[in-house]
């Protein structure tokens, strides 16, 4: 719904000029229309250095963010506990009734992980008459042309079996898109790899399936049904190929991992157990996640910093505090040293070389050498912790950390007293007008105490869904000017959640920044906003004046019955800026947004620096109106659009209406 403005007439008829909030709502400008709006940039003032780490990524298992996401495995429910009564996502394959069937059995287990298998009775199985089974993978499976994917499956049969077993790639129609065969199952588990090419004159369809075919009777045993797509920079057990590149495109400098609720669990007996999480794919059970669908684990924590890798980002680890989300909680002491010792062990993995007991472990699961790390998260949004115990379980391990690891730099996730960290957690999901209004947020906050990490945040309209529009967009990017104006506090920041899958039953938060399906992905307006945040940062920011910034109403809410509104209505600024230097190139970036309705002309003036060239370039993401979005069917209707501009020490711009903009000044 729009916001509603609760004023009087005469309230009203105090505001002199007509304007357009980032709701698409005609409301009033308090600064007259003929007022000149002036920007004065100082480029030799250094008002703060900025942090080197200051935009990343924060991603959590929700949405079907992992499987049936980023995570490139193309088969759901691979070792068959997504479901303890039926095969879910599995169908049987039979062209005459009653040849053959399938059931869950637990009886047959290869290990302590893959302990359910799929059973498949093929009683009259034939050429002619071919019985198997079916995956439909994650809302369909994506074939391209020209293509080829690595299937394989464990298997065994109740007596030796020589006929060929079918592997196919086939579409719901009934068309034959890629297969191949293996033969010689035996009575004991064995795993089976097969490739399987698409030829080049397929059209790209997510509307088919996995099948494997049995030709001759018998009853045989499934486990772990593998199928992977090519993957970035070709990882085994890689990430899916568009959507590791949409990151790539932001230029992000860390990622926030596990991240989120997935740390916390449902229940301690479900927290996010990253030992769980190592070794092969055939040693890891998966667990339930917290978004009402299980996790299969086959992201762990190796790969997500083999994802960091990458992308040349560093990692920043949550490790989980003893706090789950059901509100069960140890307390600071001898209960808590399990999962204080647990995070050494993590730490230790990532970072320890072959000689230490968990860094050897990485590197017998495939990574020599260690990865850097700076940052570690105890925890994740403990201010839910009602309980209190979050002060003392965060000084048990920060003291176990810093001992161990003293250079390490430990963040908290609300605020305590016991210790000082070095970084604090804050999040932040406001209105889009709420980030617009309060954009100066940080600039009188204390330098004396930590440092500031902003983990989530995002403008959200709840009823637009899957991704924000350029509503949300206007108001993620007035929020980041004062976060980036403030990065001598802020260290880092992180919008979230990243990823959702759009097909219905896929989703579970409504604000998120890429979308998808099985076959194609796409950035939404506050996708193109961060990205050009991003990639226009220098490492200083410099001073700057906006003189006649025009005001407009704040849509607050309605007072309570009975009360009135007030004289004044409450104004927010029209224009949100910030003015950062790459000291080295001398290169500037003007980053403006303008979330009203109307062109705002700004004469701008540089101070303190000369023009290296007549020509600068500007980078714009506008949309013709504020509810306009992006689709999986129209990713690029708002994406950015670069243009030149002349220089001058003076010059004017326009400064489209509903729109960001980045302008880059050459100086010397």
């Amino acid at each position: 719904m729009m916001p509603k403005f609760p004023y009087t007439l005469a309230a009203l008829c105090m505001l002199v000029a007509s304007a357009t909030t980032s709701y698409g709502q005609t409301t009033t400008a308090v600064s007259a229309t003929n007022t000149p709006i002036v920007l004065k940039i100082d480029a030799n003032k250094i008002v703060a250095h900025v942090s080197p780490t200051l935009y990343g990524l924060m991603t959590e298992e929700i949405n079907h963010s992992y499987d049936g996401g980023l995570y490139a495995e193309l088969i759901q429910n691979r070792i068959f506990k997504d479901d303890d009564k039926q095969p879910v996502h599995w169908s049987l394959i039979q062209r005459t009734e009653d040849s053959g069937s399938i059931t869950l059995d637990d009886s047959q287990p290869i290990n302590d992980s893959l302990t359910v298998c799929l059973k498949l009775k093929a009683d009259n199985a034939s050429v002619n008459n071919p019985v198997g089974i079916a995956n439909d993978g994650y809302w369909g499976i994506p074939v391209k042309p020209k293509t080829t994917y690595q299937a394989s499956f464990y298997i065994k049969s109740k007596s030796d079996y020589d006929a060929p077993i079918i592997v196919r790639l086939k579409s719901n129609d009934g068309k034959i898109l890629a297969q191949a065969q293996v033969t010689h199952i035996s009575k004991s588990w064995k795993k089976y790899a097969v490739s399987l090419t698409t030829d080049a004159g397929i059209i790209p369809s997510a509307n088919n399936k996995l099948t494997i075919l049995i030709q001759k009777p018998g009853t045989f045993w499934f486990n772990l049904v593998s199928l992977f797509p090519p993957t970035y920079n070709n990882r085994p057990n890689g990430n899916r190929i568009d959507i590791m590149q949409k990151m790539a495109d932001l230029h992000p400098t860390f990622l926030r991992c596990p991240g989120g609720n997935y740390v916390e669990g449902n229940s301690m007996a479900t927290f996010y157990n990253w030992k769980k999480t190592i070794h092969d794919i055939s040693l890891r059970p998966g667990h339930p996640g917290t978004w009402k669908y299980r996790s299969s684990d086959g992201l762990g924590i190796l790969e997500f910093m083999e994802w960091c890798e990458d992308l040349h980002i560093q990692p920043v680890l949550a490790v989980f505090a003893g706090y789950a989300l059901n509100k069960e909680h140890v307390v600071a002491g001898p209960g808590l040293d399990r999962y204080v010792n647990d995070a050494l062990d993590e730490i230790e993995y990532i970072t320890g070389d072959a000689k230490t007991t968990w860094g050897a472990q990485r590197v017998a699961d495939g990574h020599p050498k260690p990865f850097q790390l700076t940052y570690v998260e105890i925890g994740n949004e403990d201010f839910f912790d009602k309980s209190g115990s979050y002060d003392g379980r965060y000084a048990q391990f920060h003291d176990a950390i810093k001992a161990k690891y003293p250079k390490l730099q430990l963040i908290a996730t609300t605020k305590v007293s016991s210790r000082i960290p070095d970084v604090l957690d804050e999040h932040f999901y406001r209105k889009p007008q709420d980030f617009e209004k309060d954009t100066h947020h940080y600039d009188n906050y204390s330098r004396s105490g930590p440092k500031v990490f902003v983990g989530e945040w995002a403008a959200r309209i709840t009823d637009k869904v899957p991704t924000p529009d350029m509503n949300c967009a206007l108001g993620d990017a007035a929020w980041m000017t004062g976060m980036e104006r403030n990065t001598d506090l802020i260290v880092m920041a992180s919008y979230a959640p990243m990823f959702v899958n759009i097909n219905p039953g896929a989703m579970q938060w409504r604000i998120n920044m890429i979308g998808y399906d099985a076959l194609t992905s796409y950035g939404s307006p506050s996708y193109y906003a961060q990205q050009m945040f991003y990639q226009n940062l220098g490492d200083v920011v410099v001073g700057a004046q906006l003189d006649g910034n025009p005001d407009i109403p704040y849509p607050a809410p309605a007072p309570k019955p009975g009360t009135d509104p007030p004289a004044t209505p409450p104004v927010m600024p029209a224009l949100s800026y910030v003015i950062t230097k790459d000291s080295k190139t001398g290169l500037l970036y003007l980053k403006m947004v303008n979330i009203t309705g109307s062109t705002q002309n700004i004469l701008i003036k540089l101070k303190g620096v000369a023009l290296a060239t007549t020509h600068g370039t500007v980078i714009t993401l506008a949309a013709s109106k504020p509810d306009d979005t992006n689709t999986i069917t129209d990713p690029l209707k708002i994406a950015p659009a670069t243009t030149k501009i002349a220089l001058a020490a003076e010059f004017n711009y326009k400064f489209a209406p509903y729109a960001i903009t980045v302008i880059q000044i050459p100086t010397k």
